[in-house]
């Protein structure tokens, strides 16, 4: 999968990377997304009184 290289701007360079689907083109599971947001925030408050 090529997707183009940006700037910091968000204008691109001219150059592309080439990305594997393995990782890149993996449809997300939300709920293990969520799952995961809750536990590192859950963490970041903890010990704090």
């Amino acid at each position: 999968m090529k997707v183009a290289v940006l700037d910091i701007n968000g204008k691109e360079t001219g150059r592309e990377v080439n990305l594997s689907k393995d990782v890149f083109a993996v449809e997300p599971n939300n709920h293990a997304v969520y799952l995961d947001v809750k536990q590192y925030l859950g963490k970041s408050t903890s010990g704090n009184s």
